[in-house]
This record gives C-alpha cells, structure tokens and sequence, in this order.
C-alpha cells in the first residue's frame, strides 16, 4: 500500500475499530483531574530544516503503529494556542457577581476552562497510568495538577490555593465508565489523537502526507480529512514519532482557512524515566488547603458526533437527535419553547449583557421560523425562537438546511 493510500483499506482488513479502541488503552493520560476542558491546542515545536528521509509507511501501518505504542513514560515542554474566533470576554467582568473570589478554590474545573483559548506553556511529566503531573506556567504564577497514586492534588501558587481529592483508580474508573479521570482532558496531541481516531469511519479520509521534524524528532505526517463537503473542519494533521508511535503535534485547521483553529505539538520531549520526586506534593505553609467533598462533577463530557470532544454527549442528552453523520453530523435539542436567553433589562449590567449575547449572533429565518446562529470557527449552533437548538462543527448554510426540514 503506497503512503497516500486512504485508511479506508485499514477498515475493510483491519479492524480499525479495535485497534483506535487499542491505541486508546495505550495513550499516556497527563491531565490528572477528570474533568473536560473545550477544545485545546498545542503550539507546534519549531521544524528543524528539511523533512526527514523515512521508510514509506502505510495509512494502516502507522495507526497500527500508535496502536501499539506503549510509552508509559515521558516528559516534556507544550505550548497551548487556540483560536476559535471568539470575541474579547473582558468586557463581561462588569457583569459577574462581585466578591466571587471567596467561593473559589484549586478545583481543576475551575482552571482547566483558561486553556480554551489564547496561548499558554504547559510543562508536562507521566510515570505510567498512575503517575502524572501538568503545570500551566504564567508570567509571575503556576497551576499544577499532581496526580500520585490515589491523591489528586492542585495547586495555585498565584492565590496560593490547593485542591485534593483522595480516590482510588478503580473507583475513579467506575465513575467514569472505566476510563481514568485525566483521560477527560486531552492536553496533549496523543489525546487530541484519540478523540479523532475514534471516529473515523467511512466519511473519512485518512493517508499519510510526508514526513516532519517534531521536537527534534523524525516523525511521519498523518492526514485526516473529511470527504463530506459542510463540515468547518478541513484537516487534522497529526505528527507521530517515527520510533516510539507517539503523536507529538497536532493540527486542526478550518474548511474555510486561514490559521489552524487548534495547534498541538510538544517543543520538547524526552522518553525516559522522570525522577520520582516529580509527582510529590505537600501543601505549602500558609496555603488554604480545599478537601475535595465528592459534590464535584468530575464527569468528563463525551464527544459531539464528529469526535468533537468537551461540548455534551448529544446522542444521550433529554428531546436530542443527531441528524446526518460522520463529519457533518448536527445535534438536535428541543428546549420545550425555550428559545434564546434573555437579560435583565432592568439594569444597565443586564442592557449591556443583552447587546453582547445579541452581537454574538446572526438573526435568520426559515421553514422553522426565525432563529439566531451563534458562530465559531469549529462549533455553530442556531437557536430557533420556538426552542430548538440545531448544533454540530457544520456551516451556518448546514444548520438552516438541518432545520428546514
């Protein structure tokens, strides 16, 4: 099978199913809180010059290859960028309750929502499934989610703040339907790999397009994409490590251009062994220390159709149905006559909340009455003014045609 042949023989000979299911069981989770941050991007590790000369590998061959990958150990540097094309959200500071700082804690929910947006440096270490430890790095501050054995720890060094829960694996993985809790959050480009493996199928196109330099190693190029025309995704890149079978950069750039919605790669990375003492924690003096009381929902979110992870589990949710499938797959919510949000108009705060949400948006009409479309540069939803919610990574032009019918 030449280099650029589709991945499409690997479904009919291979089984792609058990071994995406495979190379699942295999990724090396470093978030340590089971919780799902929106769509995360990590910022490419600088090419060195020219492309490395690689044996030709297979579309097959190299999922097979992160498939069997069983790299358990590693450390490492990331940067995070995502651009979703949101609007500036300062100026809503004006509009959330005051004195909230008091109710805030370490919580990893909390925390992990920054790295939605904008561009942050991550510093990363795994010894195995139960040893893992993400730091957000910040100009004068640092985020850290220690994950040891049966303590999840965190810790803000800016509100010098800590967070622990006690559980075990085995009943962090009964609560999440036997997966660990950081598998929720894919800050890494092995992750954001899954997420996307996992729903390839026969709408999908997937070959292998060269071969790149990642930090400073030889990897080969994967190439997804969708053959579906009205999806706003037009790529996933995925860079994997020539010799151990690990992603280690991610890209997903948008059907209508410009720069990549999501960028992941590691800037550096070593495969050995951290040493121990990486992975232990004690509270430091003076910090408030916040026991974890179990009413946290630690629940990861599951995926849109498409593999769109972080944004609800539209196939399971109350008055839901998906419409279409694969890559241009819309989820359908009646609300039950509940249409777009509203203010309180009363106040100034309340006005200037209403302009904000109604800037966000595009007033349409249809078959299905009038609507607003809420637009980003990977997820658009319409929200009818008779309560129904028509949402998917799809065109604008796809949702009105969703509800049209």
């Amino acid at each position: 099978m030449a280099p650029n042949d589709s991945a499409q023989a690997t479904d009919q000979a291979g089984e792609p199913g058990a071994s995406r299911r495979k190379a699942a069981r295999y990724l090396v989770p470093v978030g340590v809180a089971g919780v799902a941050a929106a769509t995360i991007g990590l910022v490419p590790a600088l090419a060195a010059s020219g492309d490395p000369s690689l044996p030709k590998i297979s579309a097959q061959q190299l999922i097979e290859k992160m498939a069997a990958s069983d790299t358990q150990q590693l450390s490492g540097t990331v940067k995070i960028t995502t651009d979703l094309g949101l609007p500036g959200l300062g100026s809503l500071g004006s509009f959330a309750p005051k004195g909230g700082g008091s109710d805030k804690s370490a919580a990893p929910q909390q925390k992990l929502t920054e790295l939605a947006s904008g561009t942050h440096t991550l510093r990363i270490a795994a010894d195995g499934p139960d040893r893992q430890k993400v730091s957000i790095l910040e100009d004068a501050a640092e985020y850290s989610l220690i994950h040891n054995g049966s303590d999840v720890w965190a810790y803000d060094s800016g509100s010098n703040q800590v967070f622990h829960s006690k559980k075990s694996a085995a009943d962090a993985a009964g609560e999440h339907g036997k997966k660990a809790p950081e598998s929720g959050v894919p800050t890494t480009p092995k992750a954001l790999a899954d997420e996307f493996l996992k729903n390839v199928d026969p709408t999908t196109s997937v070959s292998v397009d060269g071969t790149v330099q990642a930090a400073g190693h030889d990897a080969y190029q994967l190439l997804i994409k969708p053959k579906q025309s009205g999806s706003t995704i037009g790529s996933v890149r995925i860079a994997v490590d020539a010799k151990t079978g690990v992603p280690l950069k991610f890209t997903l750039s948008p059907s209508a251009g410009g720069k990549a919605v999501v960028d992941a790669g590691f800037t550096k990375v070593d495969f050995s062994k951290p040493a121990a003492d990486t992975f232990a924690f004690s509270a430091p003096k003076g910090a408030k220390v916040t026991e974890d009381d179990g009413k946290q929902d630690h629940k990861p979110q599951q995926s849109l159709p498409g593999g769109l992870g972080g944004f609800g589990d539209a196939k399971n949710a109350k008055n839901t149905k998906v419409i279409g499938k694969g890559w241009t797959a819309i989820a359908e919510l009646d609300t039950g006559g509940k249409g777009m949000p509203k203010a309180d108009n009363n106040s100034k705060s309340g006005g200037d909340a209403q302009k904000f949400l109604d800037s966000l948006g595009d007033k349409v009409t249809g078959k299905f009455g009038t609507g607003t479309v809420f637009k980003t540069r990977l997820v658009n939803a319409l929200i009818t003014d008779n309560g129904k919610v028509y949402v998917g990574a799809v065109t604008k032009e796809a949702l009105l045609d969703a509800a049209n019918k």
